[in-house]
């Protein structure tokens, strides 16, 4: 059993410079102190609060002015070595002992004015006892975590407009099954929504058109290229050529505005004239020839080589390219405006390299097709470059 015998040094504390206690001041079961005010009575009840609770402060705040040593305190307790304070702070600490002071009252029964509710809650815990206070204070935080869980709980029901759950209580709201498909089902709402906010403009606004770039007929260009006159050999047509070439610029002209004229150079006479020298034709070794390759189908097949080229430069050339350009920027505009109310897959067109593309193909057929027009009864052919115009 826990018995205080006696405190044996009290120095440099309060009203006590250095006090040994003697062998005729051991306490006893019972034992009372008394003097006047100001010896020292509250200082003994502080340390022995100090001792039973480990509070310092309760004996360093009553440290003697002008000591050249802080307190030092010793206390003896039977069966146990005794209770040093040294160093500011306690050898150890016995909460054996009560202290009834009028700190004791002050803090737990009243401030001698009034009695408020915290010197009520405390002389509760009083009552009850350190086992009582810890239950106690157990369920309190409980207590306090479900009222903190129930307040979440309000928070977030609130956070639930009420247009959204209708007619639901809020558990059966938080019930539903998720959607997995409820962010598609939120962005066609909101397209919707907007649309539906945008009607005018809806209206309005123009739609796609599909964007195709013109293409090259190369079954009907190869035909073309191939194109001779069958009742022209070729032998003959190739030294005529020739002739034609040896007279300069504008020789075939000169010679086929000459074909034209013999029939009014002839006039008159019983064969044909020519138009130039006024000699008989009938002897001519090339005159049939020259018929031949001025024939109606040889200046149909330069007619029809020469429109063949106007028709790709009209379809391929000139604004062609830059209306094509055109059209994909305003396509990408409109897929701006449209993306908002339906989904629209993005256009990606490289328009540099397509007009790259483009051009290169173009001026392959059109060379192949100028090189026919100079020697319109060869039989020519597509190469490689412009084979790949139409891919």
């Amino acid at each position: 059993m826990f018995v205080l015998e006696r405190i044996q040094l009290l120095r440099n504390v309060g009203q006590f410079d250095s006090v040994n206690a003697g062998p005729d001041m051991a306490l006893t079961r019972l034992s009372l102190i008394y003097a006047e005010n100001g010896r020292g009575k509250t200082t003994l009840a502080a340390i022995l609060r100090s001792l039973s609770t480990g509070e310092v402060r309760l004996i360093t705040d009553r440290a003697r002015l002008g000591a050249a040593h802080p307190p030092h305190i010793v206390v003896g307790v039977s069966g146990a070595a005794p209770a040093l304070f040294q160093h500011g702070a306690w050898s150890a600490v016995r909460p054996e002992i009560a202290v009834f002071d009028d700190s004791f009252v002050a803090q737990n029964v009243c401030s001698g004015i009034d009695i408020e509710a915290e010197h009520r809650q405390n002389l509760h815990e009083l009552i009850l006892g350190a086992q009582g206070v810890a239950l106690n204070s157990e369920l309190q935080a409980h207590v306090a975590a479900i009222e903190e869980h129930n307040r979440n709980i309000r928070a977030k029901a609130d956070a639930i407009p009420a247009s959204a759950r209708g007619a639901m209580a809020t558990d059966a709201f938080c019930d539903l099954p998720p959607d997995p498909n409820v962010d598609e089902a939120i962005r066609e709402t909101e397209r919707s929504l907007a649309a539906a906010q945008s009607v005018e403009q809806v209206r309005q606004a123009p739609s796609f058109t599909a964007l195709v770039l013109p293409s090259f007929d190369l079954v009907a260009i190869d035909a073309l290229l191939g194109r001779d006159l069958p009742e022209l050999e070729a032998a003959a047509a190739t030294r005529l050529q020739e002739h034609l070439r040896s007279l300069g610029d504008g020789g075939e002209a000169w010679v086929g505005d000459g074909i034209q004229r013999i029939a009014s150079a002839s006039a008159g006479q019983d064969h044909e004239m020519c138009p130039f020298c006024a000699q008989d034709l009938r002897m001519s070794p090339v005159i049939a020839r020259y018929r031949a390759y001025f024939s109606e189908g040889y200046a149909d097949l330069k007619r029809t080589v020469a429109d063949a080229i106007r028709i790709i430069n009209r379809e391929h050339g000139g604004d062609v390219p830059a209306a094509f350009e055109r059209a994909i920027r305003e396509a990408v505009q409109r897929r701006e405006f449209w993306q908002r109310f339906v989904e629209v897959p993005e256009i990606v067109t490289d328009t540099a390299q397509i007009a790259r593309a483009w051009k290169s193909a173009r001026d392959a057929v059109i060379a192949a097709l100028h090189a026919k027009e100079a020697a319109p009864l060869e039989r020519l052919a597509l190469d490689d470059a412009a084979r790949g115009a139409d891919r």
